[in-house]
C-alpha cells in the first residue's frame, strides 16, 4: 500500500497514479531512483492537467521547467504548492544527472510534496474527494511489492485523449480551486538551508566541501561574543571568498538577513582584502548585493565561473564617460548617439536596462554591434546573448556581428549543436527556453543565471515579453531592447519592462526624422478597396487601455483578423480568385519596376495565413506562366526558408515577389523592397509599422541609375483607414521599355497618316510598324489573367485592318489598354 492508492479510484489520472506510486515503491530500494522518479511523477501530473485545463496552453517547449513556469500555470498553482514541487524538480534534475548520493530524508520530502501536489490535482479536479495526511509511516514497510515500468507520458497524445474531458474538468477547477487550504510550507531555517538552498547551489555546479563551506567561523562581530557564522561561504581555486550567503527560513523576508550579511562580508573583505558578493535567500526568492548595483531579485545562485567572471570583469572595467566609437561599425550621427546614450544609462545612470527606439532601415543592428565593441573594449562584458523571435532574424543579426566584429567568437543556437561556449549567443526565444537546463558543459549546468553580461532583445514587442519575459527573469544580465515602432506608440508594458517612463525610451529615432536626413526613403500609400471592412472602429477611438486591450483580445501571432469582425466574410475576400487577380494586376499596372520598367521591383505581399499564400501562388502561377520563379511563399511552414529569404534579398535573383506570412513582417533588411502589398488586416498599430519598415531603406542607383527615393504600399484590407494613417491614391507607374516601345510606334504610326508624309518610302516604313504591332498583341497569351481583363482592345489592334484610319484617341487607348501586356523583344533587357 502506499499514499498514492487512492488515486487509481478516479480512472482520469491513470495518466500519472502509477508514476506516484512506482515512486514511493521504490524508496526502501534507492532513494536516487525514488527523487527520480518523484520528479517523473510531477511531469506527467502536470502534462496531465494541461491536456484537461483550457486555461492551460503549450506555448514553445514541453520540458517540466517551462510547463511550471507558465503565467497561467503559476496562477491556478497555490504558491506553497509551487515551492513543493520546485524542490522536487531540482533535485530531480540533480539525481538524474549526478552520481552524488541523495539522503533519504530528501526522498521522503520528494515524495511528501508529491502527495500535496496530487492531492491538490484530486481536490479541483476529481470527481469523490476526501481529506488525508502523508503517512509517513507507509514508507517503512518492510515488504515491497514488485515494481513495474511506467514510460514517459506524451503530452500530444495525452492532449487527444483528454479532449473531451476539458470543458468539464477546466470548469471544476475554476470551483473548486479558491477552496482548497493547502498544508503550510514552513520549515526552520536549518532544514530550509539544507534542503531547498543545498539545491540552488547544487544546482549551479557547487560541490560542499570542496568549494562551497557551511557555517564558517568568522571573528569580529558586534556582539559579546565577537564571533559569527556565515550560512555559506564560497570560494575560488586560491580558496578566496567569492560570495557569502545569508539564509532565512522560508517564510521569512530574506532582507532580514541583508545587515548580518553585509557584516560577514566586511569580515570576509578585511581577511581577504576581497568583498564577496552577498546573496540573501530563504531558498525560493533570493537577492544579491554586488557592489556595483541596488540590491535585486535574481533567479538562483551565480555558478563559480560567474562569480569569478565577475571579478574578473570588475578589475578590467573602466568608465564610459570619453568612450570611442568604430565609425566603420556605427557612422551616422544617430547611431553614435545612440551608443553614447546606454553607456551613459548604464554608467553614470548606474541602469541595468535600455531601450533604443529607432526606425526600419536605420541601422538598429549596427548599433547594437556598436555598442558591443565599446563594452567589450571598455571591459564591461565577456558573455552575449542576443535574442529574437524568429530564426530568420537570428541569423541575419549572427552574420552582421560576425563581419563588423570577426574577432569575437559566435554561434547560432538554433542551427549549431557544438559551439555553446562563444562569447556571443544567437538564438530565438524558444531555443534558449530549451537550452537553460539541457545544455552541460564538463557535466554542469552552462546557461546558469549569471552566464551572459549583456542581452540584446531584438524587435522588444509586448507580445514578446508576455510571451517569454521569464527569460528575463531568469537571467541576471544587463538588458538591451531595440525596437521600430514609434515611440508612442510602443505598448506601455514594454516600458514597465525596461523601467522607463512610458513613451521615453533611452534613446530614440523616428522615421519622420530619419526621412529628412535621407537616410531612409518614405512611402506613398495606396487604399486599394476597403469595402467589407466596414467595421466601425478606427484606433484612434480607443484609449490606451482599450488599445491594450483590443490587441491582446483579438491579435494571434499570425495576425489573424479579430472576431468582431466577420471571418466569413474576410475568408470570402482574400480567397477570391478575382480579387487576388485584381490585387496581382494591380501591382503589375501601378507598381514601382526596374530594369527600365521591364521588371517589377521587389515586393512583399503579407498574406493571412499559409493556406491564403499558397492560393496566391497557384493564382499568379496560373495567370503568369511566362513568370517562372517569380514568386515564392516564405513562411515558417516552408522547409529551408531561411534559402529563400537569402534568394529573395539578393537583387541577381530571384524571387522578385515574396508572399510572406509573419516571416518578413519585422527584421529582414531588403533594401531593393520597393512595392509592399498588405492583403490582410492587422490590428496591432506595432505590428503594422513593423511592416511598412520592410520598405524603407535606401537603394543607390536601384532605378535604372537613379536611388530609390520611395515606397509603395497597397492596402486592400482597410489597415490605413483602420488606423487613420495618410493614404495616396494609384497612378501608373512608367511603361516597361517594350510597352513604351509599342506606343511611341503606334503614335508613329498615326503620325505617318498625314498627307505630307505620303511617300513609297515612309508607307513602306509605316507598314512594317504596323506589321510589328500586329504580331506583337497577337503573340499575347488571351489566357492570362491580364490580358483577359483587355481583351476587347487586344481583338481590335491585333487585326491590321484597324490600323487604316488611326486617330488620336487610338494612341491613348493604347498607351492605356494595351502597352503594359506587350512581351519584350528576345534582344531586350530580360524581364526576368
Amino acid at each position: 500500500m502506499t499514499n498514492f492508492d487512492y488515486l487509481k479510484k478516479e480512472k482520469d489520472f491513470d495518466s500519472f497514479v502509477d508514476i506516484a506510486i512506482v515512486a514511493e515503491k521504490t524508496y526502501k530500494i534507492d532513494v536516487s531512483t525514488c527523487i527520480i522518479n518523484c520528479r517523473r511523477a510531477l511531469e506527467a501530473g502536470i502534462k496531465w492537467m494541461y491536456s484537461v485545463d483550457a486555461d492551460l496552453d503549450v506555448q514553445y517547449q514541453d520540458n517540466l521547467h517551462t510547463l511550471m513556469n507558465t503565467r497561467a500555470f503559476k496562477s491556478i498553482m497555490d504558491d506553497d504548492i509551487w515551492k513543493r514541487i520546485e524542490f522536487i524538480r531540482r533535485y530531480g534534475n540533480e539525481a538524474v544527472h549526478t552520481s552524488t548520493t541523495k539522503t533519504a530524508s530528501i526522498a521522503k520530502i520528494c515524495l511528501r510534496n508529491l502527495f500535496y501536489f496530487t492531492d491538490f490535482i484530486a481536490y479541483c479536479y476529481g470527481d469523490n474527494y476526501e481529506e488525508r495526511e502523508f503517512d509517513e509511516s507507509l514508507l517503512e514497510q518492510e515488504e515491497v511489492a514488485p515494481v513495474k515500468v511506467v514510460p514517459d507520458v506524451d503530452l500530444e497524445a495525452l492532449i487527444a485523449e483528454n479532449k473531451s474531458l476539458k470543458e468539464e474538468l477546466s470548469s471544476r477547477r475554476v470551483q473548486q480551486q479558491e477552496t482548497y487550504v493547502s498544508k503550510p510550507l514552513d520549515l526552520s531555517e536549518f532544514k530550509t538551508r539544507k534542503l531547498y538552498i543545498d539545491a540552488m547551489l547544487m544546482d549551479a555546479g557547487w560541490v560542499e566541501g570542496k568549494d562551497w563551506i557551511n557555517e564558517v567561523e568568522l571573528e569580529g562581530m558586534p556582539n559579546k561574543s565577537e564571533v559569527g557564522y556565515a550560512d555559506y561561504v564560497l570560494y575560488d581555486d586560491m580558496n578566496i571568498p567569492l560570495a557569502v550567503i545569508e539564509a532565512k527560513r522560508s517564510c521569512k523576508d530574506p532582507a532580514v538577513g541583508r545587515q548580518q550579511a553585509k557584516l560577514y562580508a566586511d569580515l570576509l573583505e578585511k581577511k581577504y582584502k576581497r568583498r564577496p558578493v552577498i546573496f540573501i535567500t530563504n531558498g525560493f526568492e533570493t537577492r544579491i548585493i554586488d557592489n556595483d548595483y541596488p540590491e535585486r531579485r535574481v533567479s538562483s545562485i551565480y555558478s563559480k565561473r560567474d562569480l569569478e567572471k565577475y571579478f574578473n570583469l570588475r578589475r578590467t572595467k573602466s568608465h564610459l564617460n570619453y568612450i570611442a566609437i568604430n565609425k566603420n561599425i556605427a557612422g551616422r550621427y544617430y547611431q553614435e548617439a545612440a551608443v553614447r546614450a546606454v553607456c551613459e544609462a548604464f554608467d553614470k545612470g548606474n541602469r541595468r536596462k535600455a531601450l533604443l527606439v529607432m526606425a526600419t532601415g536605420s541601422g538598429k543592428t549596427r548599433t547594437v554591434i556598436s555598442l558591443v565593441d565599446v563594452l567589450l573594449n571598455n571591459g564591461w562584458i565577456k558573455n552575449i546573448l542576443f535574442l529574437a523571435d524568429r530564426n530568420s532574424l537570428v541569423t541575419q543579426a549572427k552574420r552582421s556581428f560576425v563581419n563588423l566584429l570577426p574577432d569575437l567568437s559566435a554561434t547560432n543556437l538554433v542551427e549549431d549543436k557544438e559551439n555553446y561556449n562563444a562569447h556571443a549567443v544567437f538564438s530565438t526565444y524558444q531555443t534558449m527556453i530549451g537550452c537553460i537546463d539541457t545544455i552541460k558543459d564538463e557535466g554542469k549546468k552552462l546557461f546558469t543565471c549569471g552566464h551572459f553580461d549583456l542581452i540584446i532583445c531584438d524587435e522588444a514587442h509586448r507580445s514578446i515579453y508576455n510571451k517569454y519575459r521569464d527569460i528575463f527573469s531568469y537571467f541576471d544580465a544587463p538588458l538591451v531592447g531595440l525596437t521600430a515602432t514609434p515611440k508612442d506608440e510602443i505598448d506601455k508594458n514594454t516600458y514597465e519592462v525596461f523601467e522607463l517612463e512610458n513613451g521615453i525610451p533611452t534613446y530614440g529615432y523616428e522615421l519622420a526624422q530619419a526621412v529628412k536626413d535621407e537616410f531612409l526613403v518614405d512611402y506613398k500609400s495606396i487604399e486599394c478597396s476597403t469595402e467589407f471592412m466596414k467595421n466601425g472602429i478606427h484606433w484612434d477611438e480607443l484609449d490606451n487601455d482599450e488599445k491594450e486591450e483590443y490587441e491582446e483580445t483579438f491579435v494571434d501571432e499570425e495576425g489573424n483578423v479579430p472576431e468582431v469582425i466577420s471571418a466569413s466574410a474576410i475568408n470570402q475576400y482574400v480567397f477570391n480568385k478575382d480579387t487576388v487577380r485584381k490585387v496581382l494586376a494591380t501591382l503589375f499596372k501601378y507598381g514601382i519596376h526596374i530594369d527600365y520598367g521591364q521588371k517589377i521591383g521587389k515586393t512583399i505581399i503579407f498574406a493571412k495565413n499559409h493556406k491564403h499564400a499558397e492560393f496566391i501562388l497557384e493564382i499568379f502561377n496560373k495567370d503568369y506562366p511566362e513568370l517562372k520563379g517569380y514568386a515564392e511563399v516564405i513562411d515558417n511552414k516552408i522547409n529551408y526558408s531561411q534559402s529563400l529569404i537569402d534568394q529573395f534579398s539578393d537583387p541577381r535573383k530571384l524571387p522578385q515577389i515574396a508572399i510572406s506570412v509573419d516571416m518578413l513582417d519585422t527584421g529582414i533588411d531588403v533594401p531593393e523592397c520597393v512595392n509592399l502589398i498588405f492583403f490582410k488586416k492587422v490590428m496591432s498599430k506595432a505590428k503594422f509599422w513593423q511592416m511598412i519598415g520592410r520598405g524603407t531603406r535606401l537603394c543607390p542607383g536601384l532605378l535604372d541609375g537613379k536611388d530609390k527615393d520611395k515606397f509603395l504600399i497597397f492596402d486592400f484590407c482597410g489597415n490605413f483607414e483602420f488606423f487613420r494613417m495618410k493614404t495616396g491614391s494609384a497612378t501608373p507607374n512608367m511603361l516597361a521599355v517594350q510597352g513604351a516601345v509599342f506606343a511611341l510606334k503606334f503614335e508613329i504610326a498615326y503620325k505617318l497618316q498625314a498627307l505630307n508624309y505620303q511617300t513609297d518610302e515612309l508607307k513602306k516604313w509605316r507598314k512594317e510598324l504596323v506589321d510589328y504591332m500586329v504580331s506583337k498583341v497577337k503573340e499575347l497569351d488571351r489566357n492570362r489573367f491580364d490580358v483577359r481583363q483587355h481583351l476587347k482592345y487586344v481583338d481590335l489592334y491585333s487585326n491590321p485592318d484597324h490600323y487604316q484610319m488611326l486617330t488620336y484617341e487610338d494612341c491613348l487607348m493604347v498607351r492605356q489598354e494595351l502597352a503594359q501586356l506587350i512581351l519584350p523583344d528576345e534582344d531586350e533587357v530580360s524581364a526576368v
